[in-house]
C-alpha cells in the first residue's frame, strides 16, 4: 500500500487532487484508515491515475472521465477519439476567428490583390427522379452562395424564406469587419423567416449552408446536413460537420463511416431552422480564399448518393461552373436521383476573368 504522498509522487497527481478525486468517486483509495483518516492506495491503481493524470492534461472534464474509466480499453479509446475529434473542430474555429479579428484590429489584413479576385458562380436546382415536388433551394450570386433542403409539407417554403433572407446582402455593401454580425442576423432573419413560413406545419424546416464574400475570405454559416467542400489544388475537402444523428455516432465511435452510410436514420437532423422551436447556434466559419479556390455547397440529395472521389473528379475535370453544376445534377440523377438535388459551384478568379472568356 502506498501513502497518499508516494501515490501522488508516482502518478503525478497531486494530493489534493486526489482527495477531490476520492470525493467525486473517480478514484477512490484501496483503503482510510478509520482512525486517522489517511489514504491509502494500492499499487494495481497506479494504471487507472496515470489515465486520468494525462486525461486531465488533454483538458477533458472529469464527468467525461469518469465515463471513459468506466469503459474497457477499446471503448475507452473511441470515447477519447470522438472527444479529440470535437476539440480540433471547436479549436479550429477558435483559431480562424482569432486570426480573422487580429487581422481586421491592427489592420494587417492586406487585400492582397484581392480587388483583383471575384466569385465565378452557377446554381442549379433539380427535383431528381422520385420525389414529387423540389423542396430544395438554391442561389448564387455576387456576394452570397447558399443552399437549403427544405423538409415536411412547407418545407419548399421554407428553403427558400431562408434563401431569401440571406439574399440581401448579395446587394448591401458592408466592411469587412462586420461580416460575423451580418451572418449572425442574416440567421436570426431566416429563423424568423422560415416560422412564418412554416405556421401551418411546425414540423417543416430546413438546412442551410451559405457563403458570404468578404473579397478575401468566404464566411461559412451552416445548419443541418447540407454541405460545403472546397477544392484546392486538385484536392477535395469537406468543411461542414453534418447535424445528424448518424454522424453524432460516427464522432462518438458507436458506428464506423460504412455503417454510417447505410443507416435507416441517416436523414434524422439534430439541428436545422423549423417552424418550431429557439433558433439553433449554426457552425460559422472564416474560410481564407486564393485565386484558383473551387467551392461546392449541396444538398444531401447529392452528397448522399456521388462519392467524395465522384465529386472531386467532376469539380477538377469540368471547369465551367455552370456545366460543372448540371454534371453534378445528371450523376445524382444517373445514380437514382432519389431526392431532390440542388448545387452551387464558385470559383475564385482574377477580376474581370470570367467576363473575358
Amino acid at each position: 500500500m502506498l501513502t497518499i504522498g508516494a501515490f501522488a509522487k508516482a502518478c503525478r497527481l497531486s494530493p489534493k487532487a486526489l482527495r477531490l478525486y476520492d470525493e467525486l468517486e473517480l478514484l477512490r483509495p484501496a483503503r482510510v484508515d478509520p482512525e486517522t483518516g489517511y489514504r491509502y492506495y494500492a499499487v494495481e491503481q497506479l494504471e487507472q491515475a496515470r489515465l486520468v493524470a494525462w486525461l486531465r492534461r488533454l483538458g477533458m472534464p472529469l464527468a467525461r472521465i469518469r465515463q471513459v474509466c468506466a469503459l474497457d480499453g477499446p471503448a475507452a479509446g473511441r470515447e477519447i477519439r470522438a472527444y479529440w475529434a470535437r476539440v480540433e473542430a471547436e479549436t479550429a474555429h477558435r483559431r480562424d476567428l482569432a486570426a480573422f479579428l487580429v487581422d481586421h484590429l491592427t489592420g494587417t489584413s492586406s487585400q492582397k490583390d484581392t480587388a483583383m479576385w471575384e466569385l465565378r458562380y452557377a446554381a442549379l436546382s433539380d427535383t431528381g427522379l422520385v420525389r414529387p415536388a423540389n423542396q430544395d433551394t438554391a442561389y448564387a450570386g455576387a456576394r452570397v452562395l447558399a443552399v437549403a433542403d427544405g423538409f415536411g409539407s412547407a418545407g419548399a417554403h421554407a428553403s427558400t424564406a431562408a434563401v431569401e433572407a440571406l439574399k440581401v446582402l448579395d446587394r448591401e455593401t458592408f466592411p469587412a469587419g462586420s461580416v460575423l454580425n451580418l451572418l449572425d442576423d442574416a440567421v436570426r432573419g431566416a429563423t424568423r423567416a422560415v416560422r412564418e413560413a412554416a405556421a401551418a406545419d411546425k414540423e417543416a424546416g430546413t438546412t442551410l449552408t451559405a457563403m458570404l464574400w468578404t473579397g478575401s475570405q468566404l464566411a461559412l454559416v451552416h445548419i443541418g446536413d447540407s454541405r460545403a467542400y472546397l477544392l484546392r489544388d486538385g484536392e477535395l475537402f469537406r468543411i461542414t460537420h453534418d447535424h445528424t444523428l448518424v454522424q453524432s455516432m460516427v464522432d462518438e465511435g458507436r458506428l464506423t463511416v460504412e455503417e454510417a452510410a447505410a443507416h435507416p436514420q441517416r436523414p434524422l437532423l439534430l439541428k436545422s431552422l423549423s417552424g418550431d422551436g429557439a433558433a439553433p447556434s449554426p457552425d460559422l466559419r472564416l474560410q481564407d480564399a486564393l485565386p484558383g479556390d473551387r467551392y461546392l455547397l449541396c444538398s444531401d440529395g447529392l452528397s448522399r448518393v456521388l462519392t467524395d472521389p465522384d465529386i472531386e473528379r467532376t469539380l477538377a475535370s469540368v471547369p465551367d461552373p455552370e456545366e460543372a453544376t448540371r454534371t453534378l445534377v445528371a450523376g445524382a440523377n444517373d445514380a437514382g436521383g432519389p431526392d431532390n438535388v440542388s448545387c452551387v459551384v464558385a470559383d475564385v478568379v482574377e477580376a474581370g476573368h470570367f467576363r473575358n472568356l
